[in-house]
């Protein structure tokens, strides 16, 4: 719908209120006007105008300069209809011109369109329009003070209406320009998790294997190993996965239960634990991230824990080994060489969930993942 849509309503509705207004005050002074006649077709032609207006600016493609034009014109028009419509001696003494506040209708729908110059631009046409009635109504050019005191209000009207609604526009703009942006940054991360999880996987065992049989499979490895590194530094941005509507809740035991053999141990509660499925799928993809870490970096015969514990507020999955653990600036050396695994398909993962990761971790003292997800 936009920003301007409502304000367009907005203007629509004001121009409507007014006209009664107007129509008001014709209606009980009607019989001291010069040409009561004219008096009423300057109403009908300011109601006839006000339904073409509302029905005219609700179409974007019909908010250009003719209709705009049109709009001051016939505004004018009817203010300057108010010389020859009432009484010179009362426009001396300060009537209310025929139209009233429903001048204001043109000069919002200018500022609207193009900010507070064009909205001032507007006014200041309508406020001449007003000062010249008393010029031409036959006693002199004598505007009162109600006179200046509408102007200026018109004025500040047009001024400030066409601020806001410029600023409004502008910021809309950005917004969706942040989302569009964000939107494609977690898509991003999103593929990244899956590349990891896949491909960067294969490429650094191709690497590892080519290095240990040697001759041509070296020669493979090697290859392998500069793709990893292409790969890897395409994949460092943010990104969020899309939720999933209206699917049932998934029990996070079984998951995690499917990890379990002999170098992994996994204890659940006794309950079950339901999550959304993206949830639940986020969660295991990161414990199965976590163990992947554990096959990688510690030797032969390493075993590896997986604790699932419920609470009412979330829940806490941790992953510990009993390997040789890892010293404290691991992490930081691993983000600099472009290696993202506990990055991205860990402490990633849990972050888009709303949670947070705590690793403690230290040389010959094994490594423990703590991953703690908030309820949806």
């Amino acid at each position: 719908m936009g920003f301007e849509a409502p304000l367009w309503r907005a203007i629509a509705v004001f121009r409507i209120a007014a006209l009664v207004y107007a129509a008001t005050l014709v209606v009980r002074n009607v019989e001291e006007y010069r040409s009561p006649v004219a008096g009423w077709v300057v109403l009908a032609l300011m109601t006839a105008w006000t339904a073409y207006t509302s029905y005219a600016y609700a179409d974007p493609a019909r908010r250009g300069w003719p209709l705009l034009a049109a709009d001051l014109a016939v505004a004018a028009g009817c203010l300057l209809a108010t010389a020859w419509v009432e009484r010179p001696d009362r426009i001396f003494e300060g009537a209310p011109t025929l139209p009233m506040a429903w001048v204001a209708g043109p000069v919002l729908a200018w500022g609207v369109s193009g900010g507070k110059r064009r909205g001032s631009l507007a006014a200041v046409i309508i406020g001449v329009t007003g000062i010249t009635v008393h010029g031409i109504s036959g006693r002199g050019y004598m505007p009162t003070q109600a006179t200046f005191n509408g102007v200026v209000l018109v004025f500040m009207a047009g001024f400030v209406v066409g601020h806001v609604a410029k600023l409004g526009i502008e910021a809309e703009a950005r917004l969706a320009r942040a989302i569009e942006l964000e939107a494609a940054n977690r898509e991003r991360e999103r593929l990244a998790r899956r590349i990891h999880d896949s491909v960067l996987q294969v490429l650094t065992l191709v690497q590892r294997r080519g290095g240990e049989l040697g001759g041509e499979a070296a020669e493979l490895g090697r290859l392998a190993g500069e793709q990893e590194a292409a790969l890897r530094s395409l994949i460092g941005s943010r990104s969020e996965p899309v939720a999933d509507q209206g699917a049932a809740d998934t029990d996070l035991r079984t998951l995690l239960a499917a990890h379990a053999s002999t170098a992994v141990t996994v204890s659940t509660p006794a309950t079950p634990v339901p999550l959304p499925p993206r949830t639940a799928r986020e969660i295991d993809a990161a414990v199965v991230a976590a163990l992947d870490n554990v096959r990688r970096h510690c030797g032969p015969g390493t075993r590896a824990w997986v604790l699932l514990e419920d609470d009412p507020s979330g829940v806490i999955v941790s992953v510990r080994d009993d390997g040789p653990g890892m010293p404290t600036d691991r992490l930081a050396a691993a983000a600099e060489d472009g290696r993202l695994g506990v990055a991205q398909s860990i402490r990633g993962r849990i972050r888009d969930l709303g949670g947070r990761v705590t690793i403690v971790s230290a040389p010959g003292e094994g490594t423990e993942i703590e991953m703690v997800v908030p309820l949806p």
